[in-house]
């Protein structure tokens, strides 16, 4: 006869058949837990910078650099004084031609926006490799052809770039025409752009210089913050809509154009202008750079 106690000790083994198990599944939960977390920073770490334009029932999307570039593109078309009709033409054309990169190879001797070919009298290699200059260049050709406003962008290009393939321009026609309304501003709140945060602090003294040099508009620089007064609704959107277009390169975290404002993030809220918290008179703009 087995004369051992079996008596269970509550204290003795029998509280581990429960006790173990639960606290093996709360360390589970807890690495899952951390796992998923982790993995959500890892994916917004990891989200892809995009500008989206939205207009006339229409959106494009392009990266960072090539918004920068097409802002450049429609400044300098608003600062000689053309209309949305030239930007249109002249960003198909750069997206035709380089994507919208400002890339120092290409056909023959072509750089740049344009592929210009400095063979060919656009400039030299420097100079149009400055996106300002080669967009200069590109209107001078454009209003030189009568009645460009009204011709098929097939026919300028045949014309202004001596394409090859002049058809192909076309299939580009509209990207550049949701991008030249909104950044000669003829459409409102319809660009943003979705950013990682700013790698350092941003320069307000040089981007109220780009102003001046780009749009030919004056920026009061104080602090952080440029003000902009526009002389009219239509060119603060303009310059509003430049400032997000170019937020990546120049560090900007918000810009609020009247009483609506576009701040920086990582999220798809990014693309998206929001009721200011503190609003502007409908023709100022102020653009605030990262501290």
């Amino acid at each position: 006869m087995d004369h051992r106690d079996t008596h269970r000790d509550p204290d003795g083994p029998g509280w581990r058949r429960w006790f173990v198990p639960l606290v093996a599944a709360l360390v589970i939960v807890g690495l899952i837990g951390l796992g998923v977390h982790l993995g959500v920073e890892r994916v917004r770490g990891l989200v892809t910078p995009t500008c989206r334009a939205a207009a006339a029932g229409r959106t494009a999307a392009l990266d960072p650099e090539q918004t920068h570039n097409a802002a450049v593109i429609a400044a300098v078309a608003q600062r000689r004084g053309l209309p949305p009709r030239a930007v249109t033409i002249a960003l198909a054309t750069a997206i035709q031609e380089s994507k919208l990169r400002n890339i120092t190879y290409g056909d023959r001797d072509s750089v740049g926006l344009f592929q210009q070919r400095p063979s060919q009298g656009w400039g030299n290699r420097e100079q149009i490799l400055d996106p300002a200059y080669a967009a200069n260049r590109f209107y001078d050709a454009l209003v030189r052809i009568e009645g460009y406003e009204d011709m098929r962008i097939t026919e300028i290009a045949q014309r202004v770039q001596r394409s090859a393939y002049p058809e192909a321009y076309a299939d580009h026609e509209w990207e550049g025409r949701v991008y030249a309304s909104n950044l000669t501003g003829h459409t409102e709140s319809g660009l943003g752009c979705r950013l990682k945060d700013p790698d350092g602090p941003g320069d307000a003294s040089r981007l109220s210089a780009a102003l001046s040099e780009e749009l030919g508009v004056r920026g009061t620089a104080t602090g952080r913050d440029v003000t902009v007064a526009a002389a009219s609704r239509r060119q603060a959107w303009a310059v509003g809509t430049w400032a997000v277009a170019q937020a990546q390169a120049r560090r900007t975290t918000s810009v609020t154009v009247g009483d609506r404002v576009w701040t920086r993030a990582r999220g798809e809220e990014a693309w998206s202008w929001q009721h200011a918290s503190d609003p502007l008179p409908e023709q100022q703009v102020r653009i605030t750079v990262a501290g």
